[in-house]
């Protein structure tokens, strides 16, 4: 992507969520202590491509896509993000201030967030806890048209409702329409939700595990359906999984994560054919093959014990007391992955690793 301009830059961003004190700890002033949910991170995002955050359960993949829409407080950090003209104008109407052409989101109120609603939408993993089942599905479309003015008549919106969901191959729309979620199919549910998310043509879209909780025969369809979204309105997807085998699949560049750090980002098939870091490789080698037959492919996880609180970061290397790579090479790395934290640098082009054993 190099000579592109991003869409999204993020740098340094941080979320920590603040523990709950007892009497005794508020009474002896003991300090805060924190969630590192997500502590430190940054990446850009090109306009067109897939860009995916990987990693296991708790690594903090969905807060990051939450804090990039500013639906969760950000501690530290900068989301800068270049919206279109329009919206540039919108937001100055709201007092909100812009460097050349890019807007902080980190740093707007959440209150004047609404014209950066626009292009900016989510399609979250649930799609049997995201729609309202009190809302018939034409309701659950129209709602966001409404809060956004578009569409001065009923049918103006209706017309727009019935395009979205022909998008998304929900046909015939009229019948769709009058649905409420519980007589729809799971696979057909995520459809809406990713009608909803594309009827004010936004440019970017983070779909957090969108697929994970769908059938196997659903999950290619839908992955089908958001390319085909992506060239025909233009998107630009943040693809949140857990699964590398679909990231391989649907994503241009992965950046996988650990325990609130990147710790490697590369072109997609680079990271899998030629994955550098130990966490990444681990990953990897947990993708089941297809064959059983093929004993070669069956490799051990080089991994172990489990992922450490993230109210209780190891120092140094934060992976280095699962690293089996750390653990043959002991004497080598001692002073480094339990002392020092390693940054995240460029060891071939568009390869980044934090990893002490690449130095």
């Amino acid at each position: 992507m190099s000579g592109e301009q991003p869409i999204l830059e993020v740098r340094d961003l941080k979320v920590w969520f603040p523990l709950r004190r007892s009497i005794k700890e508020i009474l002896a002033r003991a300090p805060v202590r924190y969630v590192h949910a997500v502590d430190g991170i940054s990446f850009d995002v090109f306009e067109g491509e897939t860009f995916c955050l990987v990693g296991e359960s708790g690594c903090g993949k969905t807060t990051t896509g939450k804090a990039i829409l500013r639906l969760v407080d950000i501690y530290s950090g900068s989301v800068r993000y270049r919206p279109t003209q329009l919206t540039l104008q919108e937001l100055e109407a709201h007092g909100v201030s812009n460097e050349d052409g890019w807007v902080d989101i980190a740093k707007i109120h959440p209150k004047k967030m609404k014209p950066l609603r626009k292009e900016l939408q989510i399609v979250y993993q649930d799609p049997y806890g995201s729609l309202d089942p009190r809302f018939r599905v034409k309701d659950t479309l129209e709602e966001p048209l409404i809060i956004h003015g578009i569409g001065e008549t009923p049918e103006e919106r209706e017309e727009l409702i019935v395009k979205a969901l022909e998008d998304v191959k929900l046909v015939p729309p009229e019948d769709i329409m009058q649905r409420y979620p519980h007589q729809l199919s799971g696979g057909q549910r995520q459809r809406v939700a990713f009608a909803r998310a594309v009827i004010l043509n936004p440019r970017l879209v983070v779909t957090d595990e969108p697929v994970s909780m769908l059938d196997v025969s659903i999950r290619a369809e839908i992955l089908e359906l958001m390319n085909e979204l992506q060239k025909t309105r233009r998107l630009t997807y943040i693809f949140i999984t857990h699964d590398l085998a679909v990231a391989r699949y649907v994503c241009n560049r992965i950046a996988v994560m650990y325990l609130g750090k990147i710790v490697e980002i590369a072109e997609a098939r680079e990271l899998i054919d030629e994955p550098l870091h130990p966490y990444t490789k681990a990953l990897v080698a947990a993708i089941p093959e297809p064959d059983p037959s093929n004993k070669e492919k069956l490799r051990e996880v080089p991994i172990k014990g489990e992922v450490p609180s993230a109210a209780e970061i190891p120092p140094g290397c934060r992976f280095h007391p699962r690293c089996v790579a750390f653990e043959e090479q002991r004497e080598r790395l001692k002073d480094l992955c339990p002392v020092k934290e390693p940054p995240l640098i460029e060891v071939k082009p568009g390869h980044y690793v934090a990893c002490w054993l690449h130095r």
